[in-house]
C-alpha cells in the first residue's frame, strides 16, 4: 500500500473514532448552538435597529456599549466561578449534585444581594465616578439585570450538568425573542429611541426568564454543606480571578475608551467600535456553543484512557471550523456590513483583528482544561491576568493616539499572550500531542486566502468580489475534505461515495 493510501486510511480511522466519541458533543453543540448562534443572529437584528434609530453623534449606542461592559464584569464577580465549580464537584462520586447546586446557589445569592444593597446606598458617588451623574436609573436597572442573570447562571449550569439542552436552549431563545419584539415595539411603533428603553426592556425580559426557573428551585433538595463550601471556594476563587481577567480581556477596552479617549465624541466613537465588533461576534457564538457542550463532557471523560487523544483531535477540528467561519465572514463582508447603519461602518477595519482574537480565545479555552482537571486553577488566573495586563496597557497607552484600533489590537495581543502561556506551561505539566503541523497548515492557508480577499480592488462590482471570495472559501473547504474530513467516512453522505 502506498504511503499516501496508508495516510488516508489512518485519517479515516482517526475520524471514525473521533466521530464515535463525539456523538454527544455534536448533538449538544447543535442544540446549544441553536440558542447561541441563532439567538445571537436574532440579536443582530437589534444592531441595525439601534444604529438606525440612535444617531452616531448622540452617543446613545456608545452608552449602551459602555454600561453593558460594566455589567459583564459584575456578572463574573457575582457568579464567583461557581459554574465550572458546580461541574467539577457534581461529577465527583462522593458528592450529591443537589447539595453542590444548593451550596453554589447560596454563595451567588448572598453576593448578589450584597451588591444590589451596596449600589442602592452608594448610587450617587458610583454614578459620578462612571460618568452617569444625571442618569442613576441606567445603573440601577442594569444592576437589577445583572443580579437576576447571576441567579439564573446556576440553574442554567445545572441544566447543562443534567444534560437538558432543550430546556436550556428554549429559555435562551425565549429571552431573545421577547427582547426583540419589545425593542421593535418601542423603537419602531412607539418611537421611543433613547437608551433608557434598551435597559428597561432588558430588565423585563430577564425577569421573565427568572420566573420560569421557579419550578426547578422547588424540585431541588436544598442542602447547605459548610465543609463542601470550603472546598468549593478553594477551587473557585482562582476561577474567579481567571474570569475577571477573561472578561476584562473582552470588555476593558469598552470601559477604558471613554476614560482615556481625547476626542470630544468619545461615546460616539465607542458606539462605532461596539457596532462593528458585533459583526465579529460570530466567532464568540461558535466558541460559546462549543464551550456549553464541551465543558461537561471534558470533566466526565477525564478518567478515560483516550482522553488526551480526544482533546487533541477536538482542538484541531475547533480550529479548522473557526478558520472556515473567519473566511466566510470576511468573504461576505459586502453583505454583512449592512447589519450596521452606514454611519457606523467606518470601524469595519477592526473586524478581522477582533475575529482573530476570538479564535485565540477559543483555543485558550480548549487549552485551559489541563489545569482544571488537576485542580490547579491558579494557573488559569495567572495566564488570564498576564493577558489582561497586556491588553489594558495597550489600551491606555495607544487609545489616545489610535482610537478604537488600539482596542482591537489590544485584545489580539492580550489573548495571544494568555494562549501561548497556557500552551507552553500545559505541555510541561500535562503534555498533549496536538497536530501542530496540520493546525499551522490550515492557519497559513487561511491567512493567504484572507490576504487575497483583502487585495481585491474596491472598485470592482460587489457581485464579482463575492464570486471570487466564494471560490477562495471553496478552496479552503476542499483542503479540509482532502486532509481531515474524507466524505466517504461520513454517515449517509459517505454511502454515496462508496457505491
Amino acid at each position: 500500500m502506498s504511503l499516501y493510501r496508508t495516510h488516508q486510511a489512518f485519517k479515516v480511522l482517526q475520524l471514525s473514532i473521533f466521530m464515535a466519541n463525539l456523538k454527544g458533543l455534536a448533538k449538544d453543540t447543535a442544540i446549544y448552538g441553536l440558542s447561541s448562534i441563532v439567538g445571537r443572529f436574532l440579536n443582530y437584528l437589534l444592531v441595525p435597529l439601534y444604529t438606525h434609530y440612535m444617531p452616531k453623534d448622540s452617543g446613545d449606542y456608545g452608552v449602551s456599549v459602555n454600561i453593558y461592559a460594566y455589567t459583564a464584569l459584575v456578572l463574573v464577580i457575582l457568579t464567583f466561578g461557581m459554574e465550572t465549580t458546580l461541574f467539577r464537584f457534581a461529577n465527583k462520586e462522593d458528592e450529591h449534585p443537589d447539595t453542590v447546586f444548593s451550596t453554589a446557589m447560596t454563595v451567588v445569592g448572598i453576593l448578589s444581594l450584597l451588591f444590589l444593597a451596596g449600589l442602592f446606598v452608594f448610587i450617587t458617588p458610583v454614578s459620578n465616578l462612571l460618568g452617569y451623574a444625571d442618569h442613576h436609573e441606567y445603573l440601577l436597572m442594569m444592576a437589577a439585570v445583572v443580579v437576576l442573570d447571576a441567579i439564573q447562571a446556576m440553574p442554567f449550569s445545572y441544566l447543562r450538568f443534567q444534560k437538558r439542552p432543550l430546556k436550556f436552549a428554549s429559555l435562551k431563545l425565549l429571552f431573545i425573542l421577547f427582547n426583540i419584539l419589545l425593542n421593535v415595539f418601542y423603537f419602531v411603533v412607539l418611537g421611543k429611541t433613547e437608551v433608557f428603553y434598551v435597559f428597561c426592556i432588558n430588565l423585563w425580559c430577564t425577569g421573565l426568564i427568572t420566573f420560569f426557573f421557579i419550578p426547578d428551585f422547588f424540585k431541588v433538595k436544598w442542602r447547605f454543606d459548610i465543609a463542601l463550601l470550603k472546598r468549593m471556594l478553594g477551587y473557585s476563587w482562582p476561577i474567579l480571578v481567571l474570569g475577571i481577567a477573561g472578561i476584562l480581556n473582552q470588555t476593558a477596552d469598552k470601559i477604558i475608551f471613554p476614560l482615556v479617549c481625547d476626542e470630544a465624541n468619545a461615546q460616539a466613537q465607542l458606539g462605532v467600535y461596539g457596532a462593528c465588533v458585533k459583526v465579529a461576534m460570530i466567532m464568540a457564538m461558535i466558541t460559546q456553543a462549543f464551550r456549553y457542550a464541551y465543558e461537561p463532557i471534558v470533566f466526565s471523560k477525564a478518567k478515560d484512557k483516550d482522553s488526551k487523544e480526544y482533546y487533541a483531535v477536538a482542538m484541531k477540528y475547533f480550529i479548522i471550523f473557526t478558520l472556515f467561519a473567519f473566511l466566510c465572514v470576511m468573504g461576505y463582508m459586502d453583505i454583512l456590513k449592512h447589519i450596521i447603519g452606514s454611519e457606523y461602518r467606518e470601524g469595519l477595519v477592526t473586524v478581522p483583528i477582533v475575529m482573530a482574537a476570538e479564535i485565540m480565545m477559543g483555543i485558550y479555552f480548549n487549552l485551559s482544561f489541563w489545569y482544571k482537571l488537576i485542580d490547579k486553577t491558579i494557573w488559569g488566573a495567572w495566564f488570564s491576568l498576564a493577558g489582561c495586563v497586556v491588553l489594558i496597557a495597550i489600551n491606555v497607552v495607544f487609545i489616545p493616539s489610535y482610537g478604537y484600533m488600539a482596542c482591537a489590537w489590544g485584545g489580539f495581543v492580550g489573548y495571544a499572550t494568555a494562549m501561548l502561556l497556557s500552551y507552553f506551561v500545559g505541555q510541561h505539566y500535562n503534555p498533549i500531542r496536538y497536530d501542530l503541523k496540520g493546525i499551522f497548515t490550515y492557519i497559513f492557508v487561511a491567512l493567504a486566502l484572507f490576504v487575497a480577499m483583502s487585495y481585491l480592488p474596491a472598485g470592482w462590482a460587489a457581485w464579482l468580489r463575492l464570486g471570487i471570495n466564494t471560490l477562495l472559501i471553496g478552496l479552503f473547504l476542499v483542503l479540509i475534505i482532502r486532509r481531515d474530513l474524507p466524505l466517504h467516512s461520513l454517515p449517509v453522505v459517505g454511502k454515496k461515495f462508496t457505491k
